[in-house]
This record gives C-alpha cells, sequence and structure tokens, in this order.
C-alpha cells in the first residue's frame, strides 16, 4: 500500500493518494495548521465528531470557527467543555421492532405533509437507511430439527401485514433498504457486513471523499459497532427519524472516560467474563451521557470479537458507546470479514494520516480513567434482573439463596410435582437456557467454546435437565457456517442446542411459550422459575412472564446450566450430573480450553464463509420474494388492520408552532421507584387477555393465538397506548404490594394505567409521572416515549434519566424535570394524591430550574425547585412545536 498526502484549496481539505487513488478527506492537521487549536491530545472517538464539525463546516452547515476550537479547549480543560454542537451521522440503522414505527411515522408525515400544503416526497430519508428484520422470531419450536422451519413459517404467519409494510417502505422510500427475515440481527449484520470503517462518497462537486463510517440506530446496541471503530449508538426511533430528514443531532461535546485495559485473558475465562466485570466497574464510575474509549496494551491481545461484545453492553454499563480505535486488529477483521482490499487500505492510510490509527504511542487525554488488568478475569454470570448485577460463577449458588431471601422473600425447598412427568419443579430450576443475542452470538471464540462443551458433555453421555427449553438462535448464517464445518452443530443438536432462527429471541422477550405443566407448577408453587441466556438484558418481565430470576451469562455457561438444570447447584464444585457409567462429571470435564477454540476458529471462521452468506443480503428467501406490495408514495393504511394504523401525531396540525404549554393542576399517573427501564414503561413481549391491549384485540377479534407481542404491534397506537406501563413486574408506589400496570383513577379507585388516563383526559385532567434515579434505563424504546405522550402525560420529574429515554420524551412534546436540592418522591412524601403545578414554561431556557407546587391531599402546599431537563435550544423548538417531527414537518412544509 503506497499514501502520498497532498493539500486541497478549502480551509481543512486535503487529498490521499492510496495505491495511486487520489481521494480528499478533511484533515485534523490542516484545522491545527490554519490556527485553530491542537488537536493531537483527543481521544479518536472525540476525533470522529471533530471531523464532523470540520466536513459540515466547509459545506456551510451553520456550524462556527468556536465550534471547531472547543474541541481544543475540551484537550486544554482535562476533558470537560460541555459545548453544545450539531453531529450529522452518516447513516441510520434500523430493527423492526422499532423500524415499524418509524416508517409508520414517515408514512403519516407523507400524510401530514400533504395536509399542509406540501409535496409528499419531501419526506424521505437524505441519509441511508438500512433496516433488519430480527426481532420478530418467537420461539415456539425447540429441540428439534424441524424447529427452525417450523419458527420461520409462523414467523410469516404472524407477521405477514407488518412485512408488507416494510416492502412497500422499501419501494416508497429512497435511501432505505430492508435485509429480510432469517438473516441476523441487525448489529451483528452492521459488524460483519454493512460497517465499513471509513467511507467515500462523491461530495456536490462531483470528487470522491473519504470520512469516518458513523450512524445512530433505532436500537440501543447500535453501539457493538464501535467495536469497529465505526462511531455509532442508539437513539429513539423519533431521533432517529428526525436524523433521516436531515436534522442534525444536538448534542453537548461528552466528556470521554478512558478505559486501559493490561494483561490477557487466562485460561477459562471468555469475553462474557471480561464484558460483566466492565459494565459493573463502569456503573460504579458513572458514564451515563458519556463516551468510554479503551486503550492500553492489554487491546493488543483483544480479538475484534471480544472488543464488539464490550462495545455491544454500553447501554448496560450506561455509557452513549464504547469505542475502540483503528488498529491492525481492525483491519485483519475487516479482511477476514470479506470486506474489500481497497477499503482496507483506505482504512488503514486514513487512519494513520488523519490521527486515528491507534500504536504503541496512543496516549489522549481522556476525563476520567478506569484500568482493569483482564488476567484477573474469572468465569461470572450477572443477575437476577440487572445487567450490572455481576457474580463470580464460584459465588452463584450463594448469591442466588441470597436473592431468595432478600430480593424475592420466598422459601427454598419447595417442591411442586408437574403434571405427567417424573420431576418436579422448585426454586431456582433453569426453564430457560439460551443462547442468543448479538452479544454474544457475533463471537466465535465464545460460540465455537459452547459446541465443544456440547461435544464433550454429548461424548460422556450428558444432557439437558427435561425441564429446559434449550434454544440457539445466531446473529448470522455465518456462524452456522462455521459450526457446521466444525462439526460443532451436530453435538449442540444432541442436548438440545437446535437452531431456533437467526434473531434475537429470548433476549428481547420472544422465549416463547414453555411447556405448560411446568407453567402450571410454577404459579401453583409461586416459584421463583429461572432463565440463563447469552444476552444482554435481564430485567424483570422482560425473558419469559414464567421466570423470575434471569442470569446473563456466556455461550459456553448457557449450555452447562441447561446441563446442570438448577441455579442451587455450585458449577465450579458440584457435579453436572453422570456420564454412561454412573461417575460424576464436572463443569472441568467438559470446559475446552483457549487454544482448542483458538484452533478450531482459525479453521473454520474464513473469509470465503463471510462472502459466501452476504453475496445477496437483501434479497431474501422464497417467502420474503413472495411478500406483495402495494401503494404508492402515500400509503393506504387498511382499516382492519390491527398491526399497521395512522398514527395521530400530524392529524389537524397547525402550519404554525405554538408556545410551550405550563404545567398546571396535573394529577400523578404513577410513582416508580429506581432503575425503573423503557421495558417497564413499554414492554416488548407477550400480554394476557385479560390487559387493555388483550381486550382491544379480542373487540376486534383476534384470537389469543394471534396476539403476538407488544413488540410486533409497535405499528399499531392502540395497542401500545394500552400497553404503556403494562410489564408485569412494574409497581405503582401508589397502590400498595401490587404488580403490574396500575394506578388509581379519578375517584381513587384501583384501575388500569390505560383507563384511568383516558378518564383523566376526559375530564381534561393533565397528568406527570414521578421517578426515581436512572429513569428510562435500557432500550431506545421510542414507545416508552410515545405511550406517555400519548396518555396525556405532560412532565415526567424524576431523580435522573437515561439519555435516549430523556431525548425520546421531548421529541414527544412530553417534558423531563429532574428534583433538586436532595428531593426525591420520599422525602416529599409523595401518595399520588397530590397535584403538581409548574409555571414559567412559556419563556424557558435550556437546563433552567423553575418551581414546582405540590399540593397534598389535605390543601397544604410545598415548593420546589425542579430543573428543566430540555437541555439545548433546539429541543425548546421541538417542545414548541409538540415535537421533534413536527418541528421537521413544519419547516419541510414550508420550504
Amino acid at each position: 500500500m503506497t499514501v502520498v498526502v497532498g493539500q486541497d484549496t478549502a480551509k481543512t481539505r486535503r487529498t490521499l493518494d492510496v495505491n495511486g487513488k487520489k481521494i480528499a478527506y478533511y484533515s485534523i492537521q490542516a484545522a491545527t495548521d490554519a490556527g485553530l487549536g491542537d488537536f493531537t491530545k483527543l481521544p479518536a472517538a472525540l476525533k470522529v465528531v471533530l471531523e464532523n464539525i470540520l466536513r459540515f463546516e466547509d459545506g456551510g452547515f451553520s456550524v462556527s470557527t468556536d465550534d471547531i476550537k472547543a474541541f481544543s479547549e475540551w484537550a486544554d480543560k482535562g476533558g470537560k467543555n460541555p459545548r453544545e454542537i450539531a453531529y450529522r451521522p452518516a447513516r441510520v440503522l434500523m430493527q423492526d421492532f422499532t423500524g415499524v414505527p418509524a416508517v409508520v411515522d414517515l408514512a403519516a408525515m407523507r400524510d401530514g405533509i400533504k395536509s399542509l400544503g406540501g409535496d409528499a416526497k419531501k419526506i424521505n430519508p437524505l441519509v441511508p437507511v438500512d433496516l433488519v428484520i430480527d426481532h420478530s422470531v418467537m420461539i415456539d419450536e425447540f429441540g428439534n430439527p424441524r424447529a427452525f422451519q417450523m419458527n420461520v413459517d409462523r414467523e410469516y404467519e404472524r407477521n405477514m401485514e407488518r412485512y408488507q409494510f416494510l416492502k412497500w417502505g422499501q419501494t416508497a422510500f429512497e435511501n432505505f433498504r430492508v435485509v429480510p427475515p432469517g438473516t441476523g440481527i441487525c448489529h451483528q449484520v452492521n459488524l460483519e457486513y454493512l460497517a465499513q470503517a471509513v467511507w467515500s462518497d462523491t461530495d456536490q462537486n462531483g470528487e470522491e471523499v473519504a470520512y469516518p463510517d458513523t450512524l445512530v440506530g433505532t436500537d440501543s446496541h447500535t453501539t457493538m459497532v464501535n467495536g469497529l471503530a465505526v462511531l455509532g449508538w442508539g437513539v429513539g426511533g423519533i431521533e432517529a427519524e428526525a436524523a433521516m430528514l436531515g436534522q442534525p443531532i444536538s448534542m453537548l461535546i461528552p466528556e470521554v472516560v478512558g478505559f486501559k485495559l493490561t494483561g490477557a485473558m487466562v485460561e477459562g475465562t471468555t469475553a462474557t467474563d471480561l464484558v460483566l466485570k466492565v459494565v459493573e466497574m463502569l456503573r460504579a464510575h458513572g458514564v451515563v451521557g458519556k463516551f468510554v474509549e479503551f486503550y492500553g496494551e492489554g487491546l493488543d491481545k483483544l480479538p475484534l470479537a471480544d472488543r464488539a461484545t464490550i462495545a455491544n453492553m454500553a447501554p448496560e454499563y450506561g455509557a452513549t458507546c464504547g469505542f475502540f480505535p483503528i488498529d491492525s486488529e481492525t483491519i485483519r477483521y475487516m479482511k477476514q470479514t470479506g470486506r474489500d482490499e481497497d477499503r482496507c487500505d483506505l482504512v488503514e492510510a486514513y487512519a494513520k494520516e488523519n490521527g486515528f490509527w491507534r500504536d504503541a504511542d496512543y496516549a489522549p487525554v481522556y476525563s476520567s480513567t478506569l484500568e482493569l488488568d483482564m488476567g484477573d478475569i474469572v468465569p461470572a454470570i450477572s443477575g437476577p434482573k440487572r445487567p450490572q448485577d455481576y457474580v463470580a460463577l464460584t459465588a452463584a449458588k450463594a448469591a442466588f439463596s441470597g436473592e431468595m431471601q432478600d430480593t424475592f422473600k420466598r422459601e427454598q425447598g419447595k417442591e411442586i410435582a408437574v403434571k405427567g412427568e417424573d420431576y418436579t419443579m422448585s426454586s431456582g430450576k433453569v426453564v430457560i437456557a439460551s443462547i442468543t443475542s448479538c452479544t454474544n452470538t457475533s463471537n466465535p471464540y465464545v460460540m465455537i467454546g459452547a459446541g465443544l462443551v456440547a461435544r464433550k458433555a454429548r461424548a460422556l453421555g450428558l444432557d439437558r435437565k427435561p425441564w429446559v427449553k434449550t434454544s440457539l438462535a445466531p446473529g448470522s448464517q455465518v456462524v452456522t457456517e462455521y459450526l457446521e464445518a466444525a462439526g460443532l452443530q451436530e453435538d449442540l443438536d444432541a442436548i438440545g442446542f437446535n437452531l431456533v432462527g437467526y434473531g434475537c429471541t429470548t433476549c428481547i422477550g420472544n422465549s416463547g411459550p414453555i411447556q405448560p405443566e411446568i407453567s402450571d407448577a410454577i404459579a401453583e408453587g409461586d416459584l421463583v422459575a429461572t432463565a440463563v441466556l447469552s444476552g444482554n438484558r435481564n430485567f424483570e418481565g422482560r425473558i419469559s412472564p414464567d421466570v423470575r430470576a434471569n442470569y446473563l451469562a456466556s455461550p459456553p455457561l448457557v449450555v452447562a446450566y441447561a446441563l446442570a438444570g438448577d441455579m442451587n447447584i455450585d458449577l465450579t464444585t458440584e457435579p453436572l450430573g453422570t456420564d454412561k457409567d454412573g461417575n460424576d462429571v464436572y463443569l472441568k470435564d467438559i470446559w475446552p480450553t483457549n487454544e482448542e477454540i483458538a484452533d478450531l476458529v482459525e479453521q473454520t471462521v474464513t473469509r470465503e464463509a463471510f462472502l459466501k452468506k452476504y453475496a445477496d443480503v437483501f434479497k431474501g428467501d422464497e417467502r420474503w420474494q413472495a411478500v406483495e406490495v402495494s401503494g404508492g408514495e402515500t400509503y393506504d393504511w387498511p382499516p382492519e388492520s390491527t398491526y399497521i394504523q395512522n398514527p395521530p401525531y400530524f392529524q389537524g396540525m397547525a402550519p404554525k408552532k405554538g408556545t410551550i404549554q405550563n404545567v398546571e393542576g396535573a394529577k400523578i399517573l404513577a410513582i416508580l421507584g429506581d432503575m425503573v427501564t423503557t421495558d417497564h414503561i413499554s414492554p416488548a413481549g407477550s400480554f394476557a387477555q385479560s390487559t387493555p391491549a388483550g381486550r382491544f384485540l379480542l373487540d376486534h377479534d383476534v384470537p389469543v393465538r394471534e396476539f403476538n407481542s407488544y413488540g410486533s404491534r409497535r405499528g399499531n397506537h392502540e395497542i401500545m397506548m394500552r400497553g404503556t406501563f403494562a410489564n408485569i413486574r412494574i409497581k405503582n408506589e401508589m397502590l400498595d404490594g401490587v404488580e403490574g400496570g396500575y394506578t388509581k383513577d379519578p375517584d381513587g379507585a384501583q384501575a388500569s394505567i390505560y383507563d384511568a388516563s383516558m378518564a383523566y383526559q376526559a375530564s381534561g385532567t393533565p397528568l406527570v409521572v414521578i421517578a426515581g434515579e436512572q429513569y428510562g434505563a435500557g432500550s431506545s424504546r421510542d414507545w416508552a416515549a410515545k405511550g406517555t405522550a400519548l396518555l396525556g402525560v405532560k412532565a415526567v420529574i424524576a431523580q435522573s434519566f437515561e439519555r435516549i429515554h430523556r431525548s425520546n420524551l421531548v421529541g414527544m412534546g412530553v417534558i423531563p424535570f429532574e428534583f433538586t436540592g436532595g428531593d426525591t418522591r420520599k422525602s416529599l412524601g409523595l401518595t399520588g394524591d397530590e397535584t403538581v403545578t409548574i409555571l414559567g414554561l412559556d419563556s424557558v431556557s435550556p437546563l433552567q430550574e423553575l418551581t414546582a407546587k405540590i399540593t397534598y391531599a389535605d390543601g397544604k402546599t410545598k415548593d420546589i425547585t425542579v430543573k428543566c431537563r430540555i437541555d439545548t435550544a433546539p429541543e425548546i423548538e421541538y417542545i414548541e412545536n409538540g415535537g421533534v417531527l413536527h418541528y421537521v414537518l413544519r419547516n419541510l412544509a414550508k420550504s
């Protein structure tokens, strides 16, 4: 590879000559030469943002010289300079659960702009958008050779309306591609195929320009691609739609936490064990709203697959992203996964020339730092209901016993007979063991490791326990290719880990039903059944309605727990079972060595496999090709559909914006505790016929068998409104000892949150929600904000917010406020019988503190100070317009 650098006429534009081909780029060194500051000590993650500013300043996008200088000042100030900037990602990634409502919104905006006298075709993505269908497959069938085929058939039966709609979107919108079902998980497809690390494109003058690959995604685990040095993070669908339509993302220059990795992983440990420790450390450090960048000599011994595992779980440790700079391992991975050789040469040349390359001298300034010796990592799991609840495997049995006492308040040892079976159920029994999720199935080291555990167990005559529902759902077809090439799929099949589909499955709550007799026994004994999955999320009520305790673990440990079948067994000291001769078999007897795993990875994970499986990635199988499409530039909303309906957001919208309305005499809809996740606010999984959503579907002649899930019905606001705050494990502190989506109605009687909110809206009474710390943690679920808005909630007052949900609330016109001065729902003695008034919103400025007047049931009042979490000036305009999409729509209509 030969590289020559030339000078261009623009202030920061220069040219690269890579292997004889000239290409322009925006040079950070040129910015220094122009007197804009010294940027040499910036972390690579922040240099990506700086390059974005340089490139759009040259394009005249209202980016100022002071914005550029602010990055130099960031380094001078020790990694802190929270100046507001406008950031424009290169592309958008979506999956179908969040993608369907996004496309619904775009279709509704086309109707809306026509009603305002504008051109429907102006509602069109201005940046490339890829939507990967990965969230819809459900594990109805498992543990047999036909499981994959039967689950896919059922997937198409359930979701044909949604797939027809997405195919319409693919034909109606430019710059919009759909990766069909059965291909893989969006983040793994992104990592293995879509992402390029450095893009090149022609500018308005017809010249080719190189620039960093950047994106936002409508799934929080978009961060996985940061393992490939692609800066990306999850945003709500609302914010993603705005980005698609050319609206910049308004953000503050973030702090960057440096996480130094030293040493090397030791025998018997996996990337999953490493990331669970990283999650624990970073949660304790506090990284919400910050970038995390990994550096140190440990990266020299960390394969890119392991880096992607760590980057993937950035939402779990609370960061905007977890970034790994470009280095020789990045280039090796790109070549192995089938990227073009010229692209790989461009990435290396660009990174070295523009200061993005990590070498032995890489030592930027960070806002703060942590350090971890990877040699200290031990096998671990995380649970029972938060990813940061790290437990060393040696302590797992004792920890579960403690959780039974402290968290679940259940007695141990109760045995319940299972009808028709020769075993009993008791608390701690593992009823779901699933190798699933982008976090780990993207990593051949842990997948090959799981296959080898299965091979050794099979050879000794071990099998899964009969009460365990086992499943294997890889993140891409490449995984199947190398498992079959290694002969390991046969071993996995033998102990029940048959392929069930390519998608998120258990991790997103699509675990499917467990055996009815087992479910009945769990309910009869009020037992704490458990699930073990190789995923990233284990929040309450997410995995299965039958399971209370959920544990995250590496794929090899998932296999081990399926063999043991019980959390009350210490895998490090007690036998998993007996061999053919009746001898005890321990975990150490079936655990592969690192050398065994590495040898098989080298033999079977090949460039040819990636080229083969991604050759026709957008084509799909015969079923996808047979999906019929109807409609033109606007969508013909079928009135009978229970999946896709025209949402009310833009109907009857006035041509001009209004002013922000004060919150006056608002009643409290819910009082919620700490770490209330978007799963609590807007669950993705199944729902019962007794719920408001279930009753709606029954009223529309949909049988229970066809209910599908909340996630699959996100294109219908009627279902999603009824599903807001409807998680079966949510606890509204207005009610004593009640779980589920309930509150008090205007008469003080217990009612569903949906029914109560409708009664309040009928009387014109505004609503607020009160919450604790880290409100809205977890998934980038836009419906957590959309549903909140449609229930008539005008404001949420919490101790703190997670980044994405705060942004989503603003994007839907709901105002987030934070308590100040040590006030909390508890210190204020709130019961839900109070009313809340907040004035001054008609002239509010970003992050302004305002007075909230609380009027108690006995007539007494208390004034408290709350911080308005409308963080930036553009967000003020979003709220004035009723939301970010309303803002975009009015501007497009005017133009």
